[in-house]
Order: structure tokens, then sequence, then C-alpha cells
């Protein structure tokens, strides 16, 4: 059983730490598509990622319900999660705010997580998705908001559909599944308002 005084530290320094993966986080999501850099340094369990445990540090308090796959449902995690951020871990994805997939491959069905409301499309749950690769792969051009025409994404992602999986957000805005890829301290946002024009695995 790990202790406490056992657990991963968070942030080396939590004030600056905290300001530069807000910075980190706030660019991906204007420039959807671009591989960003999380540089703060952060200890982390050895399931969660550079760029899931900043993250995690940043956004996550009480007020933050978060939902763990299978791969992230594990003791330490829990506890590490717990004592850095004090986010009640929930069992129902359909009330998270945040969901840490650590085996995208078998990603529940989007509709079991929350959509968000025509008055309220911001109480939708955000999904961190740790991936292969944000660097090679396949290759996938994206339009929306914050893209200057198209922009192109190399990346090893899974699951293989998740892009059209995606595709029900035009049909659901201002509701949607906001997600950002993590490949260790590098990350990538798919905000609700990003489209697929090709992609090639």
């Amino acid at each position: 059983m790990t202790t406490v005084a056992e657990l991963p530290g968070g942030f080396a320094d939590k004030v600056l730490s905290a300001q530069a993966t807000f910075r980190s986080v706030m660019n991906a999501m204007a420039r959807p598509g671009t591989v960003q850099r999380i540089a703060a340094s952060a200890g982390a369990p050895d399931s969660v990622m550079h760029g899931t445990a900043a993250i995690a540090l940043m956004l996550f308090d009480h007020d933050t319900p978060i939902w763990l796959d299978g791969a992230m449902s594990t003791s330490e995690v829990a506890k590490w999660l717990k004592f850095h951020t004090g986010a009640p871990i929930v069992d129902d994805p359909a009330i998270a705010g945040f969901a840490l997939i650590g085996d995208p491959d078998n990603l529940p069905a989007l509709d079991r997580f929350a959509f968000g409301s025509n008055e309220y499309p911001d109480r939708s749950t955000t999904l961190i998705l740790q991936v292969d690769s944000l660097s090679y792969g396949g290759a996938y051009e994206l339009r929306g908001p914050g893209i200057d025409g198209s922009t192109l994404l190399s990346a090893s992602i899974q699951p293989r559909d998740l892009f059209d999986r995606l595709a029900v957000n035009a049909a659901l805005f201002p509701r949607g599944i906001d997600v950002v890829l993590v490949d260790d301290s590098s990350i990538v946002a798919i905000p609700r308002t990003t489209r697929l024009v090709n992609g090639k695995d």
C-alpha cells in the first residue's frame, strides 16, 4: 500500500510550473492540431505521462470530478490525484469534468461522457488521451477556428477511429467533447470545433 510519503511529488515549483503549464494548454487550445510542449517539472505515478500529470496538477481541484479508465484506475493514481488536487474520482463518466485515458484503444463510446447542454456547453467532459506519438504516424489534415486554412498533424493516435467518433461534435455544437492528446511532454488540443478534412493512418 502506497503511503502519502511515498507518493510521487507534484510540481517542483507550484506557482511557476502551473503558470507555464497554463500557457502551454492555452496555446494548444488556441492553435488546434499543433504540438505544444509542457516543460514544467512534475512527478507522477508511472502510468501517468508528464503532460497528463501537469494538466491535472494545473486544472483539477475539489470541484472537478474525474473519471479514470482501466489503465488509470489504480490506487496509486487515485491517491496521487486526491493528495495533489483534491479532485473526486467518479465511477460514472457522464458526470466527469475530465476523463484520463491511459488505454485509448478501449476508449468507451463518446455518448457515455457528458456533452454539456445548449445553456451550459462547458459542462462537458474533456478527454485527456495518452497516445503513442505526436510526431510520427498517420497524417491528419485539420480545419476549424484557430487554424489558418488547414494544419497537418502527424501522430500515432488511438483509437484509430477517433476523428470519426468526434464527427458527432458538428451535429451537437455548441455541445460536444473536447480532447487533449498527450505524448510524454507534448500535447495537442482537438477542441469540439476542429474538423478532420483528410486522414491517412
